[in-house]
């Protein structure tokens, strides 16, 4: 039985699993193999070390067919490194793709929808009966990427030192000065400004906890990432339906932690959409990336005989 390799490869983290059939022989994760996020040393020590783990665990020195998707597959030489650590890894067969096609893939499994992605980033992707694609957004972290974890890291100290010129009340200042350990507000500034700079992403869970606790500027700038997301499926929707002659709604999925995790940026995004289209529909329930990736790896795997 050809064993079969799938790995999401997260601006967080990575995960892979090994697949004998429908058998799962091995589940591992490691940190983020995104270089521009983490820098190439240590994307390719997070790769093998992964890749060690996951081998370990399912007894095998080598798989059939592999299946790899991270944000920045298009990058120049991300595909190349990745290949040449699977053939350290004894891969027969391997693919390299962005992110947003492993997460398509397991939540339509080659058919068309449209999937809204928002973790540390954020990019919203539409595939046609045709498979043609149209997308939205996903213009990284400094010129887009909206509604993202790092946008509402970002956004919320940005309005929140709005607030404190118009002596408006928010506990963002305070709770991020916490986080980073900044005793007074030119230190925060001045680490916030810094390069390459703090991990905005990593404030958004704290800055859900402020909203959840009635925070004003926490409560808008999440609201905001709530609806730019919406705004960027109905773009999405529009362009499907101008330029592919789509009548009928397409089914709507989504991935990432921001409309996971947060309350009020998913029921925000669900009511968003039913309003603007009632009868499209949106899945309930998180895609699972990674399942994209073994669906795809299974077909390489079946393509090759």
């Amino acid at each position: 039985m050809k064993l079969i390799l799938g790995i999401d490869g997260g601006g967080t983290r990575t995960r892979a699993s090994i697949l004998a059939g429908d058998k799962l022989l091995a589940h591992a994760e490691n940190g983020s193999i995104k270089r521009l996020r983490v820098g190439a040393e240590a994307a390719e020590t997070h790769l093998r070390a992964l890749l060690k783990e996951v081998y370990a665990q399912a007894g095998v020195t080598g798989v059939y067919a592999a299946s790899v998707g991270v944000a920045s597959a298009s990058m120049p030489g991300t595909a190349e490194w990745i290949t040449a650590v699977f053939r350290d890894f004894a891969v027969e067969r391997s693919e390299v793709v962005g992110d947003e096609v492993i997460a398509l893939d397991a939540a339509f499994h080659g058919g068309p929808g449209i999937l809204q992605i928002a973790g540390t980033g954020s990019n919203t992707i539409g595939r046609a009966p045709d498979g043609s694609r149209e997308s939205a957004g996903g213009w990284s972290s400094h010129l887009g990427d909206e509604g993202s974890g790092y946008w509402i890291g970002l956004h919320s100290l940005r309005r929140a030192l709005k607030a404190h010129d118009r002596e408006l009340p928010t506990q963002i200042l305070e709770k991020i000065g916490e986080i980073w350990g900044t005793p007074g507000l030119d230190d925060l500034v001045n680490l916030g400004d810094s390069t390459p700079g703090p991990d905005f992403a990593a404030l958004a869970p704290a800055i859900n906890e402020l909203a959840e606790a009635g925070d004003p500027v926490a409560v808008d700038v999440l609201r905001q990432a709530a609806a730019d997301l919406v705004e960027f499926v109905l773009l999405v929707r529009a362009k499907l339906r101008r330029k592919h002659a789509i009548a009928d709604e397409v089914p709507v999925a989504w991935t990432g932690g921001v409309i996971e995790h947060m309350t009020l940026v998913r029921e925000a995004f669900f009511a968003g959409l039913h309003a603007a289209a009632p009868l499209m529909p949106v899945g309930r329930e998180s895609v699972v990336s990674l399942e994209g990736a073994l669906w795809r790896a299974k077909r390489l795997a079946e393509t090759a005989g």
